[in-house]
């Protein structure tokens, strides 16, 4: 059984920062790759940035392209989303995934994520 734990979220001003942390433990599989969700209330989770492991390509939702940054380590199964110049729109809890199975092309699709962990809540303020 794999646990991810995710930590750094907070309370921070438009255009401020943040880095999200992301740690998996308990690694009886390989991990394929993982990456960042996030849901806002009454919204469906929504892909932010993903690395799939195999070539350290790195995925990123169109709207935080520019903004965040995700970077991580394969052998610490450990992933990391630095946030730059947050707005109001980027308030969500956000969701750390690992996918250990490989099924799924698509790495901005919920499903092709088979572990979560509990999320962090991440609010900007105007």
């Amino acid at each position: 059984q794999v646990q991810l734990v995710e930590s750094g979220g907070g309370l921070v001003q438009a255009g401020g920062s943040l880095r999200l942390s992301c740690a998996a433990s308990g690694r009886t599989f390989s991990s394929y790759r993982m990456g960042w969700f996030r849901q806002a209330p009454g919204k469906e989770r929504e892909f932010v940035a993903a690395i799939r492991w195999r070539g350290n390509v790195i995925y990123y939702e169109d709207s935080v392209k520019g903004r965040f940054s995700i970077s991580g380590d394969n052998a610490q199964l450990t992933v990391y989303l630095q946030m730059n110049s947050l707005k109001p729109e980027d308030t969500a809890v956000y969701y750390c995934a690992l996918d250990r199975r490989n099924l799924y092309s698509d790495s901005r699709r919920v499903l092709a994520y088979d572990y979560w962990g509990q999320g962090t809540q991440v609010t900007v303020s105007s």
